[in-house]
């Protein structure tokens, strides 16, 4: 299958090792020259506009950073949708507003293109190992008719309902994600109020029905003063969405709103790498 690929980076360089290996044909979009050589040594055709990076693929992936960048790589006249062929399918990863994927779905609609709104859930050494998580909102028959391709390199690869859907429930998990490593962290302090060392109430909760997967991830960096440098970047981006689609909504984030807003996220995972420990 003839695929091309936007954002070739963190997230999408373990994807494109899995096309590839698959036996897929990839055009990767790059504009660095040392991206351009790694691509070459990988045996990647890279292109440097998006036009001749999705001309002629069957199906166009999107792994980009921002939601702004995302209208910026697929709208317009110099955007993928236009420059992609009648039948062809977007599969678009980033986190995002909802709406972007609404968007992109009516846009694309317009021309004969199918909009996957594909979120992920997971990291680079997911996709190495095939395990990361889709949530995927759109025309479930598309879907299925990519199912194959994206499996590649995510199991499972859940339909979840219309397009914004994916980002939807994205936003949910994510918020609930950081939620659950304030509270972790607030748990620490209270262990430390009872004279309980940090290194072992993070040992001792993991074998306890308090355990979750963020309380594993807190444990596993050691310490709580390692989560900035860890999540912050990522966590950052993911819950100003969060909080904006929220307000844009007139939805009420409830008791996850109040966690996200106490010290223990803001001082301590939402904090700029290299801040002070329990300083915004």
């Amino acid at each position: 299958m003839k695929i091309g690929f936007i954002g070739p980076g963190r997230m999408g360089r373990p994807m494109l090792d899995r096309l590839v290996a698959a036996g897929h044909d990839v055009t990767v979009r790059v504009r660095r020259r040392e991206v351009r050589a790694a691509a070459e040594v990988c045996g990647l055709t890279w292109a440097d506009t998006v036009a001749a990076t999705v001309g002629g693929a069957d199906v166009v992936f999107v792994v980009v950073l921002t939601d702004e960048q995302v209208r910026s790589v697929c709208l317009g006249p110099d955007g993928a949708i236009a420059a992609m062929k009648p039948g062809a399918t977007l599969v678009q990863h980033t986190t995002s507003d909802p709406r972007t994927a609404q968007l992109l779905v009516g846009v694309g609609a317009d021309r004969g293109i199918r909009v996957l709104d594909a979120a992920l859930s997971g990291g680079p050494h997911d996709i190495a190992a095939g395990r990361l998580t889709l949530w995927v909102g759109g025309d479930e028959a598309v879907l299925e008719e990519t199912r194959p391709l994206l499996e590649t390199y995510a199991s499972p690869v859940m339909f979840v309902g219309p397009a914004g859907n994916g980002q939807r429930v994205k936003l949910v998990n994510n918020a609930l994600f950081v939620a659950q490593v304030g509270l972790a962290i607030d748990a620490v302090r209270l262990a430390g109020s009872l004279g309980i060392e940090e290194r072992a109430i993070l040992a001792a909760v993991q074998h306890g029905s308090g355990t979750s997967r963020a309380f594993g991830v807190v444990a596993g960096g050691g310490s709580v003063d390692s989560l900035a440098e860890r999540l912050g970047d990522l966590m950052r981006k993911d819950i100003a969405v969060v909080c904006e689609v929220a307000r844009s909504a007139g939805a009420d984030l409830g008791i996850i709103g109040t966690v996200l807003s106490s010290d223990a996220v803001e001082k301590t995972v939402l904090r700029p790498a290299g801040a002070p420990y329990g300083t915004s």
